[in-house]
C-alpha cells in the first residue's frame, strides 16, 4: 500500500524546515551578540576601576565607553553577523545605539529617582538591568537588520551595457 501526500505537503514541510534552520541561525546570532557584548562589558567596568586610579573617573568612563564601542562594534560585525569589517560608518551608526541606549537607561534610572525617591538597590538594579536588556534586545534588531543586515545578491539585469553605451557616445 503506498501513502499518497496532500497536495502542497512536501512545499509546507520545506516551508517549515526553513523557518527552524532561519530560527536557529538568528538565535545563535543572538546568542553570540549576548555574549560579545557582555565580555566586552565586563571588561569595560575592570579597565574602568584601573584607569580611574590614574585619571579622572569622568575621563576614564568616556575612554572605556569609546574603546568598548569600537571594540563591541568590530566583534558584532565579524563574529555576531558574520559581517566583516564595519568601517566608519557601521561604527558611527552601532555607536548612535549605543548613544540612544546610554539615553534610554538614564531615562529609567532617573524616572525611577523621580518617583520612588528613597528606591533601595535592589529596586534600582533591577530598573537598570531590564532598561538594559530592553536596550541590548533593541541594539540587536536594530544592528541585525539595519547596520549589519543580510544584503541578497541583486540580479545583474542589462544596466552595465546601457552605461558602456552611454559612456561610448559621450567619448
Amino acid at each position: 500500500m503506498t501513502t499518497t501526500t496532500p497536495p502542497g505537503a512536501a512545499d509546507r514541510e520545506g516551508i517549515t524546515m526553513n523557518g527552524l534552520r532561519l530560527i536557529r541561525r538568528h538565535a545563535a546570532a543572538f546568542g553570540r551578540f549576548a555574549g560579545l557584548g557582555s565580555g566586552v562589558t565586563l571588561a569595560a567596568s575592570a579597565a574602568l576601576v584601573l584607569l580611574s586610579q590614574w585619571i579622572p573617573w569622568m575621563a576614564a568612563n568616556a575612554l572605556t565607553t569609546v574603546a568598548s564601542t569600537v571594540v563591541a562594534t568590530e566583534l558584532h560585525a565579524r563574529v555576531s553577523f558574520d559581517h566583516g569589517r564595519p568601517g566608519l560608518a557601521g561604527h558611527l551608526k552601532s555607536a548612535a545605539t549605543m548613544a540612544l541606549g546610554w539615553l534610554l537607561t538614564s531615562a529609567a534610572v532617573g524616572s525611577l529617582a523621580a518617583l520612588r525617591p528613597g528606591a533601595g538597590l535592589v529596586l534600582q538594579q533591577t530598573v537598570y538591568l531590564s532598561a538594559t536588556a530592553l536596550v541590548g534586545i533593541g541594539r540587536y534588531l536594530v544592528l541585525r537588520l539595519t547596520v549589519f543586515a543580510e544584503h541578497a545578491p541583486r540580479p545583474r539585469t542589462g544596466g552595465g551595457l546601457r552605461l558602456r553605451a552611454v559612456y561610448d557616445a559621450a567619448a
